[in-house]
């Protein structure tokens, strides 16, 4: 399933299953919701997926949902902590490793800055220290977010080329990150077959994200309760995507730069511009999917900062590998919807996730 390496043709590289059957692959943040989707994706493919990360930090959570924990070798920990990190990744001797634990939410990070720090840069430091002393990996990508650009409230999209300066202490200490990923793979991996990679994803959606502070989330809430939607920030601008759409995109980089090192670099990843939208316009188009007379109402109060307007330029991925988009914003929040609804029904929500990713990977990419 998917295309072969390197077989780009102008057509977007699909989640390629061959490439990562029985590949060994450590996940760090596989509990959160872009972990579990991601480890799903594996064990469909049929990786031997290894995760180390914390216990889920919401209730419900997507991990324990879709019965990850009985499916994969799955390790509790902190990724603060070396010498349980490094016991994990030793044991487990993966060939590839995805780098997304993380405190990933603004808001929160005003609240606990000290521990969003140690998290997000001593975490990232403990990761590729382990991969450094181990010789197994040949690829790690570590995984970002738009938000680690110094935003200048831009027009156009943010070039990997631009500088970094996140604002808040989440953005700024995903910004510490890579400048991390960066010093290592200078002064550790350029004489070694490792490939260091990190990539800069925008705002995602999907089933089974219950976090706090997202706007998504909240409108399914307030939906389950049959209540209007609050929107705090409805003219903040954002790229939106599913969170399908940056997890092939990682897959696609960790396995393309495991073949070929020249591949390693910084990479964003985030939808067209027709799908940069307004927040106040994606809860308009929430509301039509869900129906049910569904409304929202704007509850703007200020608050701590955040960017009003933010996207990428995402050419680098589009020229290298020949990445293209596969759902729009629309079919993202759809796709959510019906993800949402059939939770609500108590269907079997692993098959439904294996059944929207296979929808996902057969589809053409958007023209």
């Amino acid at each position: 399933m998917g295309n072969k390496s390197g077989a780009l043709e102008g057509v977007a590289v699909m989640i390629d299953f061959e490439f990562y059957k029985d590949k060994k692959v450590f996940v760090t943040g596989h509990t959160g919701f872009k972990g579990a989707w991601l480890c799903e994706i594996l064990l469909m493919a049929g990786a031997k997926v290894t995760g180390y990360s914390l216990e889920p930090n919401t209730t419900p959570d997507l991990f324990h949902i879709c019965g990850l924990e009985g499916r994969m070798n799955s390790v509790i920990g902190d990724v603060r902590n070396l010498d349980s990190l490094y016991d994990a990744m030793a044991a487990a001797q993966p060939e590839i490793v995805l780098h997304l634990a993380a405190q990933p939410i603004v808001r929160a990070s005003y609240e606990r800055p000290v521990y969003t720090y140690e998290t997000n840069v001593m975490g990232t430091v403990n990761v590729l220290e382990c991969v450094r002393r181990l010789n197994c990996v040949r690829s790690f990508l570590n995984v970002t977010t738009d938000k680690v650009y110094e935003n200048r409230e831009w027009e156009w999209g943010y070039r990997e080329i631009d500088p970094l300066d996140g604002y808040d202490p989440y953005s700024n200490s995903k910004s510490c990150s890579e400048l991390v990923t960066h010093s290592y793979r200078n002064s550790f991996f350029q004489e070694q077959e490792t490939a260091i990679s990190a990539s800069r994803a925008g705002n995602v959606i999907g089933g089974g994200d219950f976090a706090q502070d997202r706007i998504i989330p909240d409108c399914i809430r307030a939906s389950y309760k049959r209540e209007p939607i609050q929107v705090r920030n409805p003219h903040s601008t954002r790229p939106f995507q599913h969170v399908l759409e940056p997890l092939a995109a990682y897959l696609m980089i960790a396995q393309e730069q495991y073949l070929d090192k020249s591949k390693e670099g910084y990479y964003n990843v985030g939808p067209d511009e027709r799908d940069c939208l307004t927040t106040g316009e994606l809860v308009d188009m929430f509301c039509r999917c869900w129906g049910e007379g569904q409304t929202w109402e704007n509850h703007f109060v200020g608050g701590p900062h955040e960017a009003n307007f933010l996207k990428l330029d995402c050419s680098k991925l589009k020229t290298t590998f020949g990445w293209k988009p596969r759902w729009s914003v629309i079919q993202a929040i759809e796709k959510t919807v019906e993800w949402a609804k059939a939770y609500e029904r108590k269907e079997d929500m692993a098959e439904c996730m294996r059944k929207q990713i296979e929808q996902f990977n057969q589809l053409a990419p958007q023209q």
